[in-house]
């Protein structure tokens, strides 16, 4: 699974947060773009412990509210998804456009990726619209070996 993302896909990250934030009204302050800039490099599901440490590194409060307060800003934006599982986040791969995420998640190197399948999405929507239930946002993680994993195996 590809871990790192590039430098052109880091700035188009960021600019994309810059964007959404200001459809939104919102403001993207320093430590919200710190705190996204460390999940973009990471490249991986990381934890909330681990981007503390690196923005005490930075000269950031190291309060865990603080970490846990940005990353619910960064979600209800759409920049970032939460892997319930593992209680780590990654950056939303189309923070463009208002979406559902489907993310593949290995349990061997932990790398994730985010994919658009509109047929499963159309499934979940027509099971939601049986059910009556009205939708808000749904992160679906599926979780098994990725390719380069299954490979070493």
């Amino acid at each position: 699974m590809r871990q790192k993302t590039t430098a052109a896909e880091r700035r188009a990250g960021l600019a994309a947060a810059e964007r959404a934030c200001s459809r939104s009204g919102k403001k993207l302050t320093p430590l919200r773009r710190r705190v996204l800039e460390l999940v973009l490099n990471a490249g991986k599901p990381v934890g909330a412990y681990n981007l503390l440490k690196s923005l005490r590194a930075d000269g950031f409060s190291d309060a865990p509210p603080t970490i846990y307060r940005t990353l619910e800003f960064l979600q209800a934006q759409g920049l970032v998804h939460r892997i319930a599982k593992s209680n780590t986040f990654v950056a939303c791969s189309r923070p463009h456009d208002d979406h559902f995420g489907l993310i593949f998640v290995c349990r061997q190197c932990g790398g994730a990726v985010e994919l658009e399948e509109q047929q499963v999405i159309a499934d979940i929507g027509c099971c939601a619209g049986r059910l009556g239930f009205q939708m808000s946002r749904q992160v679906l993680e599926v979780e098994g070996t990725c390719r380069d994993c299954g490979a070493a195996l």
